[in-house]
This record gives structure tokens, sequence and C-alpha cells, in this order.
């Protein structure tokens, strides 16, 4: 059909080589819906004949064979049983546990080891904390003291400044003494200084 097809068409050398290739025509099918063939239509199906004596052995070699395929599968089913309650309650069960316990007891030492040493790594730290902590307040209080000493000398400095600057003050009692040390005593102010400060030419008072 494919071949009858593309007989028409240009070019199918260039398609398919040298020749078309034979294709082997495809045997239709009918449907179900399809009436059957009038040849066909007066046919009885008739079962094909058996031997009674070899359809005997075939039932017989049969019933063999579920019996042994029925025991061979007992005989699984009892030793999965058997593996299953030797491993829930048996003496597989009695070593599994033994080597969880014998687990456990070596996580339980491990942890414990790992507690202990972080505990002490803890400790240490707190230790540490605890002597810079007293290290800061000393160094603390030590700024602290050296701060109030300065501070005292430093208003002790200025107390004695003060009494010293209070000897030159005009009180009531020493007004009199004073007026009369300054009439006394006589100031030139008529001189000139450089540019550090120098006097350098005085003129006499008259």
């Amino acid at each position: 059909m494919l071949a009858a097809g593309l007989r028409g068409l240009p070019g199918r050398a260039a398609l398919l080589g040298r020749g078309a290739p034979s294709l082997v025509p495809s045997r239709g099918r009918k449907t179900r819906r399809d009436p059957p063939a009038k040849s066909k239509a007066d046919r009885i199906k008739v079962p094909p004949p058996v031997d009674p004596a070899e359809l005997l052995v075939v039932l017989d070699r049969y019933e063999q064979h579920r019996r042994v395929v029925g025991a061979l599968r007992f005989e699984m089913m009892e030793e999965i049983k058997h593996k299953n309650y030797d491993f829930m309650f048996g003496e597989t069960a009695k070593k599994r546990n033994k080597a969880e316990q014998e687990e456990h007891q070596g996580l339980m030492a491990l942890n414990d080891a790992e507690n202990k040493r972080l505990l002490e790594r803890r400790l240490e730290r707190l230790r540490k904390e605890e002597i810079q902590e007293k290290a800061r307040k000393l160094q603390s209080d030590q700024n602290r003291v050296s701060l109030r000493e300065k501070s005292l000398k430093e208003k002790e400095m200025e107390v004695l400044r003060l009494q010293e600057e209070s000897r030159n003050f005009i009180t009531l009692e020493n007004l009199d003494q004073r007026i009369e040390e300054c009439l006394n005593k006589t100031q030139n102010y008529n001189f000139a200084i450089d540019k550090d400060g120098r006097i350098v030419k005085r003129t006499a008072m008259q």
C-alpha cells in the first residue's frame, strides 16, 4: 500500500534509494460489531479431543505440583515466623539487646566525658572572667582613688593660691596702710618694650 502510494510521487527514488521496498500487505481484522462470514455462519466450535489417560496423568501431576508448592510455601512461612520470633524474643533478640545496652553504655560514657570536659572548660572560663572582673574592679578603684587624690591636690593648690592672693587683698583693716604704700611708692610707666616684652627704653621720671 505504501509502495503503491509512493509510485506517483516525484523523486521517490531519491527518497527511498534505488528502488521502493516491497511491503507485505497487512491483513485486516474485523471488529466485534461485524457479523460472522457467510462461510462460517453454520460453524459450531467443538473443543479439541482429550485422551482420558493423559488427562488423569496431567491432573495427578498438577495435584502433586500443588502439594509440593504448598509444602514449600508452608515451610517458608514457618521459617519466616521462626526468624521473626527469634528476632523479637529469642537468642538473636538477647544478643541484639545486649549489643544495644553496650552501645548505650558506651554512648553514655562518651556523653559523660564530653559533659565533664565542657564543665571544666566552663569553670576555667568562669575563673578567668572572675579574675578579669576583679582586676577591672581593682583598676577602677585605683583610678577612682587617683582621681580623688588629684582632685584634692588641685583643691589644695587652689586654696593655697587663694590664700596667697588674699594677702594682697585690700580690706578695711589695711585700707589706710595700702593707701600710704601707694602714695609713697612711685611707679614709672613711661617705657618702651620689644616684641618679647623686654623693657628697651625707659624715660626718667620728672
